[in-house]
């Protein structure tokens, strides 16, 4: 049996007896580009017993996690594109709900971010569990970049970077936590689109000031006919204009992002409305803290990871059956405000959505002679998305310090997964930060079209005289 024949077939559960489970892991490499590209007798799993994307296709033996039969590709009766997205699972109930009383029944199937929530807010932090629904669908341009990925894409020396793939994840049969999470950054988010949405990052006490923010994103890497050579390193292009509160409105941020950001970093500008003027932004990177976030996430906790995976071992644990977030359109309703939704401490459990699903777990440690706030992280991707779910981030005393949520969506006039609603709670000052509050603005616009010059320092410069 091959590593990744082994990888494929892996479902970690409690019938695993540590040390069995310990050896079995131990076979799988940690980093490194070795081991990259998978035959072509392999990747016809990719049309059988395992989803374009590389996941198992099947339900799991006890019928908790179903066969996926596609996602959601059609959109619900009556839905017209830019309306806001109506739940398909609206008539759903809540198969348990875990809290403080319960919690150690349901510890198998739980992150130790999760418990560590529990032990923090033992009277208000509960997780309703509903029906699993593999709802997650790309289009068939996607996954057949995904298969012919498979038999092509190559890690660069290093791991910091990919070779021999297009428009899709690179790696839908991984050997090592480099290639997953690899697969989340190139995951597919569509070509372009604006959105607007809002963030908080509450007190203790559950104050908190709305900041609202704008952001245009250009994916070069993603578009149809797009090779690793024609977008010269460049993976995508994202401006993001905070337009309140006052005393932030203005601020703009332009990232150049690159694909290898090790051979040529990700390039930033910044927007400054007092000095009115456009500056280099070289600690746009890493631990350094993230646009308005006071203090509570870091430039790469945005999208759950981003950016160069340098500073980092990347170790492949293997597949596990893990309650995480998952369709949460309740979060996203139009139907609830901003107040509904954000209390002191964790956000509302009342409009929260959880689900089991198997995830690839990852976990990244410091390399020795690097720094970062974070001394390791625990990542657990979604097998039918390659989206991360759910993080968790240790301090240098090797305590969870940072729990990290996202709470994802189709968005089936794409189709697509990605998160509406980013959470990271802090558990050692009790605030936590929210991104994605977008409940009385409109849907992401994914029919715009960008070009490279609508990203240039001069566009920024325009942008912010107007």
């Amino acid at each position: 049996m091959t590593h990744r024949t082994l990888l494929t077939g892996l479902r970690l559960t409690p019938s695993l007896t540590p040390l069995l489970l310990g050896a079995l892991l131990t076979t799988i490499p940690a980093s490194g580009p070795a081991l990259a590209k998978v035959t072509a007798e392999e990747a016809a799993k990719l049309t059988g017993e395992l989803t374009p994307m590389g996941a198992i296709r099947a339900g799991n033996a006890d019928g908790t996690i179903p066969e996926w039969t596609g996602g959601i590709t059609t959109p619900p009766a009556g839905y017209q594109e830019g309306d806001r997205h109506p739940d398909p699972f609206a008539g759903d109930s809540p198969r348990f709900t875990i809290d403080a009383s319960n919690v150690q029944e349901h510890a198998a199937q739980l992150t130790e971010g999760h418990k560590a929530m529990f032990a923090r807010y033992p009277n208000s932090w509960r997780m309703p569990v509903y029906p699993t629904r593999r709802s997650a669908a790309y289009p068939q341009r996607i996954y057949d970049k995904a298969i012919e990925n498979a038999t092509t894409a190559e890690l660069v020396p290093g791991g910091n970077g990919v070779t021999g793939a297009a428009e899709s994840i690179a790696f839908p049969i991984p050997q090592n936590g480099l290639e997953a999470i690899w697969n989340h950054i190139l995951r597919y988010r569509g070509s372009d689109l604006t959105r607007t949405v809002g963030q908080v990052s509450p007190t203790p006490d559950g104050a908190y000031t709305l900041v609202n923010i704008e952001e245009s994103i250009h994916w070069l890497y993603q578009k149809e006919g797009a090779t690793l050579d024609s977008i010269n390193n460049r993976l995508a292009y994202f401006l993001q204009e905070v337009t309140a509160p006052a005393r932030l409105a203005g601020t703009i941020l332009l990232v150049h992002e690159s694909l290898n950001q090790v051979v040529e970093p990700r390039n930033a500008w910044t927007y400054n409305p007092g000095q009115r003027r456009v500056r280099r932004a070289p600690n746009i990177a890493y631990d350094n803290p993230g646009t308005a976030s006071d203090g509570q996430r870091t430039t790469d906790d945005f999208d759950m990871f981003n950016g160069a995976p340098d500073r980092y071992e990347w170790e492949l644990k293997g597949r596990q059956e893990i309650i995480v977030p998952y369709n949460s359109y309740r979060l996203h309703s139009g139907d609830l405000d901003v107040d509904d939704i954000v209390m002191a401490g964790h956000l509302n459990p009342d409009h929260l959505r959880y689900e089991l699903h198997r995830v690839w777990v990852v976990e990244a440690t410091l390399k020795p002679g690097t720094s970062h706030i974070y001394a390791r992280r625990t990542f657990y991707l979604d097998e039918d998305s390659w989206q991360i779910l759910a993080v968790d981030n240790y301090d240098a005393r090797g305590e969870i310090w940072r729990v990290g949520e996202a709470h994802v969506i189709n968005h089936y006039e794409v189709p697509m997964i990605w998160d509406t609603m980013l959470a990271f709670y802090d558990l050692q000052n009790g605030r936590y930060l929210a991104l994605g509050l977008d409940n009385d603005r409109a849907p992401y616009d994914f029919d715009v079209e960008f070009s490279e010059q609508d990203f240039t320092p001069q566009a920024l410069r325009r942008r912010g005289n107007r």
